[in-house]
């Protein structure tokens, strides 16, 4: 039976903490900056055109709302599967799921511009036949549902409805995650699109996602508050990881072998596979080996996946791997041409055939990293100002027969 484990408050680091405050606001004021210099200026500021809508902010916004489902994951394996040992990383993780879920949506809508009219239209007007629409109520829902879940986590007079309360945030996270692939899978329109596959691909890759940050900002905030952060929950951890990694590889390569199978589907394929330009070698590079093979090889490695250095190294490479893979993803997928008259060859003067180019701007990188910087101020004010984080997860504490 696991020991008992304290949350303790944060004193001292005043000095850090600030710093870190001043690192991560500078960031969100840079994007704030992009933002409004996007929106005096117009579309023309941006590498978007009338063919590639979606650029580097919605790559950056869907990375961190898919993460945030995945982020959860830690609390659901302690309320919803029962494992104790998961019980004190509950908090954290929620907070982590709701702050990435923010920056995300604060990328989303600072990028598609007119933000003053998401409650008058948005969030008031539905077509439920959209996606879109169904999706803005999973993210608001999901909100609701996680602070109400973390809420019953640390009043302890309520804590007995904690475990229902995870469940339905359980259920919740795979049905939101499951309603962003399919905006993916609904668009009829886009070869590159329009598979079901998306759906179940993008709740694994969540998992990935969201485990990765939660690992570094675990390591990274035990470090920082020199608080003991022992083997039994790193390496356990670090193993989930590699589950995940290896499931959201294994539908990146179903997806693919299903599209080499189908004849109309071969442009498609080779577009991405072998003469997609930067796309293919953000798919190989980026995807493939950085952001799955190499983490894959660190994590299970005899030595290196028991060195800390190595482990949080592996999980900063799925993150950009996981960037790379929306990026191929959603601008890819935009860039390869309509099918307007399948089986036979288009040109005009109205950029409806061939590949379409597009180069991210500095103000729209800017915004996309400005996401993170929103999640990880979020996080870090939580953890200063809540009793989310334990005094110690040193072995001997949540495994008592490791204890000396």
């Amino acid at each position: 039976m696991m020991n008992k484990v304290v949350y303790r408050d944060i004193v001292g680091h005043t000095q850090g903490f600030y710093s870190l405050l001043a690192l991560l606001g500078a960031f969100v004021l840079a994007a704030l900056g992009a933002a409004y210099f996007m929106e005096s200026n117009g579309h023309w500021v941006t590498g978007m055109n009338q063919q590639v809508v979606w650029g580097m902010p919605h790559v950056f916004a869907v990375f961190l709302i898919v993460a945030a489902s995945g982020a959860l994951n830690v609390a659901s394996i302690g309320s919803v599967f029962g494992k104790p040992m998961y019980k004190p990383l509950a908090p954290l993780s929620a907070i982590l799921a709701m702050a990435l879920l923010i920056g995300g949506l604060t990328v989303l809508v600072l990028d598609l511009g007119r933000p003053d009219r998401l409650v008058s239209v948005a969030m008031t007007t539905y077509n439920f036949k959209s996606i879109f629409a169904w999706n803005i109520i999973l993210y608001m829902g999901f909100l609701v549902i996680v602070l109400a879940y973390l809420w019953l986590m640390m009043e302890k007079r309520l804590n007995k409805y904690s475990k229902p309360m995870g469940f339905f945030a359980f259920l919740w996270r795979l049905i939101l995650t499951t309603g962003t692939g399919s905006i993916f899978g609904f668009l009829v329109a886009r070869s590159t699109f329009d598979s079901a596959i998306f759906a179940p691909m993008f709740v694994v890759m969540s998992f990935a996602y969201g485990l990765a940050i939660y690992l570094m900002v675990l390591m990274f905030a035990f470090n920082a508050l020199k608080r003991p952060l022992g083997d039994v929950v790193l390496y356990r951890l670090k193993n989930l990881l590699g589950v995940f990694i290896a499931g959201m590889f294994y539908f990146v390569v179903v997806f693919h072998l299903t599209n080499i199978y189908f004849t109309k589907q071969h442009a498609v394929e080779g577009f991405f596979l072998l003469h997609g330009g930067v796309y293919t070698q953000l798919f190989w590079i980026g995807q493939i080996l950085l952001g799955t093979l190499v983490p894959l090889g660190i994590l299970y490695h005899p030595r290196l996946g028991k060195t800390r250095s190595w482990i949080a190294s592996a999980c900063g490479l799925v993150v950009l791997g996981g960037l790379a893979q929306m990026y191929v993803t959603i601008i890819g997928g935009q860039a390869f041409s309509l099918p307007i008259f399948p089986g036979y060859e288009v040109t005009s003067s109205f950029y409806d055939s061939g590949i379409h180019h597009y180069a991210p701007s500095l103000p729209e990188v800017v915004l996309g990293i400005g996401g993170f910087g929103v999640a990880l101020l979020l996080v870090a004010l939580a953890v200063r100002n809540l009793h989310i984080l334990p005094e110690s997860l040193a072995d001997g504490v949540v495994d008592p027969h490791k204890a000396k």
